[in-house]
């Protein structure tokens, strides 16, 4: 039976939350999934023009984004794993922020708040991984090297368990494959299991390369 279910969705209400948090009537819902894309799109863009990461990792380091919106605020909550100019500048670096998603956003009715929350463990995140992936492969390094320095990095991160792959033209052959490569325990098929997974777009030379990733954290 193929596994073509979303690992979040389908442990949500168990041990997964909804990482956009509003009421919307129907007529109107398609809209509101809108307005949660450009605020995260822009907010990842600002960051990765504004912000230099201050560590060996040069991406832009955001885990993920929650957004709660009310009748007259938006919340934006952004949980980030390394050391930055946002955090660095404090009131100035956010304030910067908010006005540049304000401007993008084009929201009157409602007021904006961006608030910043670092990460602990930011190589126990899959998107910070999949980001380095994605920077490793764009410096032609090999994909396996890539693949098992990732791993390497999520162990350290006290994981139960990870599973990496990345589809398309690896290496630039003529033909699309799929590798994968799995440490640990990642018992897809168990709700109890909490996974992270992230799905996540890599531009390279050869073409676009899809790098998916799941991590086992922890078991009810």
């Amino acid at each position: 039976m193929g596994q073509k279910i979303n690992p979040l969705g389908f442990r949500l209400g168990e041990n997964q939350s909804h990482r956009s948090l509003w009421f919307a009537q129907p007529k109107s819902y398609s809209i509101g999934l809108q307005e949660d894309e450009k605020i995260r799109d822009c907010i990842k863009r600002y960051v990765q023009k504004n912000v230099r990461i201050s560590s060996s990792f040069e991406g832009i380091g955001i885990a993920h984004i929650e957004i709660q919106k009310k009748m007259d605020l938006i919340q934006v909550i952004i949980y980030i794993g390394f050391p930055n100019l946002i955090i660095e500048g404090q009131t100035r670096g956010v304030e910067e922020l908010q006005t540049n998603v304000q401007k993008g956003f084009h929201s009157v009715n409602r007021r904006l708040n961006i608030a910043i929350t670092r990460v602990a463990k930011p190589y126990r995140q899959p998107n910070i991984l999949a980001e380095y992936i994605a920077l490793q492969l764009k410096n032609r390094v090999s994909f396996r090297k890539a693949m098992k320095k990732a791993i390497e990095l999520a162990e350290q991160a006290d994981t139960k368990g990870i599973q990496v792959q990345i589809a398309g033209r690896i290496d630039g052959k003529e033909i699309a494959r799929v590798e994968w490569i799995r440490e640990g325990r990642v018992p897809l098929q168990t709700i109890r299991a909490k996974i992270d997974y992230c799905s996540y777009t890599a531009r390279t030379l050869y073409g676009v390369l899809g790098i998916k990733i799941w991590i086992f954290v922890d078991e009810q």
